[in-house]
């Protein structure tokens, strides 16, 4: 290609190209412009209320840089003051007032208490309402504060009561449905003991004997039927400087006509074949045998 022949194809080339050439404004005019600076205005507008909102909510919520409010976060955990109300469940792991007020728990129905396992059973729950203190767990237990001691404990198999002293005050006394296990039973100082059955009979029973004292006082036994002392294999004994026994019957003999008319002062026990006793007024002899007849009576 000749010097010529390059100088003319490129004034061709070129010569179209600087007629079709136009000129194109650089920006954003006309609406367009204003309706961004509509929307920059507007977020802006937007941050600052954002920002006073936020700094509103920080005011009113007590914000600072141990907590918010009555919140407090601490080394040992979270710290509430004042009345706090939950709305949702709470997982703690331990609840603790302050030394010198005590801790709180309110509800409108009741409050309860869950224990769980490791695999989320119940296994203990103590429900707190307004007409009962209910308790389930598989045991319950009472400590005193000084030598965490059991003072009461109950579970299925029975009840244990540790106190030193068991005391009911019910006009009624204690009432129990079955059998009674005890070493001893005393008494408060002036006051009587007793063991009653209104309509039912009453019995004690013990492998090695059963004793009944009354070291300062008197033993009265009273029964509106019958009283049996009874011994299968041993003896009845009994020791005392006199032995009384009142409101037997007396049965009448009279040997002569004026020893009737004399008061009669001594007497002869006798015994019926059933066991029954009476008194015969004594004699030369034996004059059991002539009031004999109060044995028919039995």
């Amino acid at each position: 290609m000749t010097r010529e022949q390059y100088i003319l194809a490129t004034q061709q080339n070129s010569l179209p190209r600087a007629e079709n050439a136009q000129l194109y404004p650089v920006g954003i005019y006309g609406w367009r412009k204003r309706c961004l600076y509509f929307f920059v205005l507007l977020l802006l507008v937007t941050m600052i209320v954002n920002l006073a909102m936020t700094i509103w909510i920080l005011k009113v919520m007590n914000f600072t840089v141990d907590g918010m409010g009555n919140l407090r976060v601490t080394k040992k955990g979270i710290r509430l003051e004042g009345i706090s109300e939950f709305l949702l469940p709470l997982y703690v792991k331990e609840i603790h007032s302050r030394k010198d007020s005590p801790l709180v728990l309110q509800s409108d129905r009741n409050v309860t208490v869950n224990a769980r396992n490791h695999m989320g059973q119940l296994t203990g729950q103590l429900t707190v309402g307004a007409d009962a203190v209910e308790a389930q767990c598989k045991r319950f237990e009472v400590r005193a504060s000084e030598d965490g001691r059991v003072l009461f404990s109950a579970d299925e198999d029975e009840i244990t009561i540790g106190a030193e002293k068991l005391k009911v005050t019910g006009t009624e006394g204690a009432v129990f449905g079955h059998s009674v296990e005890t070493p001893h039973i005393r008494a408060e100082p002036s006051q009587d003991l007793r063991l009653e059955s209104p309509t039912r009979s009453l019995i004690m029973e013990a492998p090695r004997g059963v004793q009944v004292s009354a070291a300062a006082g008197d033993f009265k036994a009273t029964c509106r039927k019958e009283l049996h002392l009874q011994s299968t294999e041993g003896e009845i004994f009994l020791n005392a400087d006199t032995i009384r026994l009142g409101n037997l019957p007396t049965g009448s003999f009279s040997s002569s006509p004026s020893s009737s008319n004399a008061q009669q002062t001594v007497y002869e026990l006798c015994v019926c074949p059933n066991g029954k006793l009476y008194l015969s007024p004594a004699g030369v002899g034996s004059t059991c045998q002539y009031s004999s007849n109060i044995c028919l009576w039995s």
